[in-house]
């Protein structure tokens, strides 16, 4: 096993150029903060791994993997329902097509800028390469916000991204995804304007299609049910297991949704979930059916919860949901909602093990918190890699025409989870950082990728 005090003066070169290519990397994408926050999480974890590997340094690898392959921007005009017209900005990120084609969601959300894409993107490359599929790393979306618009606002809105986008995706370049603000119904309104604008059914251009037009079972519960196998791994190491655990739990959509469900299938009992107004808690246990059916039929809001079940109670302050006590916390709502103040409240709380459901959910200062504390933590990029494993399930079974169970596809699904915890925790092992599964993620996503752009010459 290598040792973290292994060539230490190949350690201080490797340190060296690690620094001078972040410092780079600042200077070109200046206030782009939450892509300087990824590049440096992912880069304080490869010391060891570049210091072992020095023709990473030779060849450029880090000079060239945090650089773009392309970066898109586009204007996105559409009418409301009053006759007045908008204009938002449209963007897609392909970052890295070392081992396939581009991969990765799409979000429809005012926050959506250059930074949280590229932010989103270079996550995503190491992601895909965690799962084992053959998918390199991409991300888009537009600043464009659904709360409030009608169905058919969001399908002109939807249309028109997709009349822009469409000239740059396709089965083997570039296929998107569903994320925040983008479900099945954005997804089929996608798909049926590329359809149009290229005048043929490719299936497999977009993932998160519905099923009766080339789309997956299990798609929709797929990063939830893939966050709850990854902690049930992580837990099983350590000789716990869900039953009897007590789970926080923020956000309410498909991610938070299907986390509930399956932490309840394992005997866990969830006691909160959240929107952007605020947070429910059920000292019961949460109906997830209600949940459900209030935000992906009624599309309401949480707070209506309390109207079926009054004794839980609602809080008008989301980022309040991690003030409740509880042993297993999963942020599954959006980047940077645990800060090292929230992160110690939890610890105060009791809690013993943290799965990320969200991208970057949680700061840098609030792991090394849960680290100090010996918190078992599962970082974002392995844990919520469900939702993108089934995305390549799904272009599978589109390439091959035909669709597999439900079972069959959540078994693939378990499976790939299992392989990316293991995978994980061998990398940190065998670097030096057993136990560390942010790192250990960071560096098997790396080598795969690494090891595919130097087989490839310099492109």
């Amino acid at each position: 096993m290598v040792t973290q005090t292994t060539h230490k003066n190949t350690k201080e070169i490797a340190k060296e150029y690690l620094d001078s290519v972040y410092d780079t990397v600042c200077s070109r994408n200046p206030d782009e903060t939450e892509f300087h926050q990824v590049v440096k999480e992912i880069f304080d974890s490869l010391v060891t791994v570049i210091a072992q590997n020095p023709e990473y340094m030779e060849h450029g690898i880090l000079d060239r993997i945090v650089e773009p392959e392309r970066l898109i921007t586009f204007r996105v005009p559409w009418v409301d329902d009053e006759g007045q017209v908008h204009v938002n900005r449209g963007y897609r990120v392909q970052f890295n097509s070392a081992i396939g084609p581009y991969k990765g969601g799409l979000r429809f959300h005012p926050s959506v800028n250059p930074s949280v894409v590229k932010f989103l993107g270079f996550e995503q490359i190491f992601k895909n390469s965690l799962t084992g599929q053959p998918i390199g790393g991409g991300k888009g979306g537009a600043d464009f916000d659904p709360k409030g618009k009608s169905d058919a606002e969001i399908m002109r809105f939807s249309q028109s991204f997709m009349h822009e986008l469409g000239q740059y995706i396709g089965p083997n370049v570039d296929i998107p995804a569903g994320d925040i603000g983008v479900g099945a119904r954005e997804i089929g309104y996608m798909f049926g304007q590329y359809k149009k604008m290229h005048g043929r059914f490719e299936a497999g251009t977009i993932t998160g299609k519905g099923l009766n037009y080339g789309g997956s079972l299990v798609r929709k519960e797929a990063t939830g049910f893939g966050i709850i196998y990854f902690v049930e791994e992580m837990l099983k190491q350590q000789g716990l297991k869900f039953q009897d655990q007590t789970i926080a739990v923020s956000g309410s959509g498909n991610v938070s949704i299907y986390a509930m469900e399956k932490a309840q299938e394992l005997g866990a009992k969830v006691v909160t979930c959240s929107d952007s107004d605020g947070y429910i808690y059920d000292e019961k246990g949460i109906d997830v059916e209600t949940v459900k059916r209030l935000k992906e039929v009624e599309r309401t809001r949480i707070e209506d919860y309390t109207a079926e079940h009054p004794h839980a109670k609602y809080f008008d302050s989301p980022t309040d949901v991690w003030s409740v006590p509880c042993t297993v916390a999963l942020p599954c709502a959006t980047q940077q909602e645990i800060d090292e103040e929230t992160a110690n409240l939890l610890v105060e709380n009791g809690v013993i093990a943290v799965g990320e459901g969200a991208n970057m959910p949680t700061t840098l200062e609030a792991i090394n918190l849960f680290k100090k504390n010996n918190v078992h933590f599962a970082p974002a990029k392995a844990a919520n890699a469900g939702g993108v494993a089934v995305s390549s399930l799904e272009m599978a079974q589109n390439n091959m025409g035909f669709s597999w169970s439900f079972e069959e596809v959540d078994g693939r699904l378990r499976e790939i989870m299992k392989d990316i915890y293991d995978n994980s925790s061998e990398a940190a092992e065998t670097y030096g950082y057993a136990g560390n599964l942010v790192i250990g993620a960071n560096i098997a996503g790396f080598l795969k990728v690494a090891d595919a752009m130097m087989a490839q010459g310099v492109v």
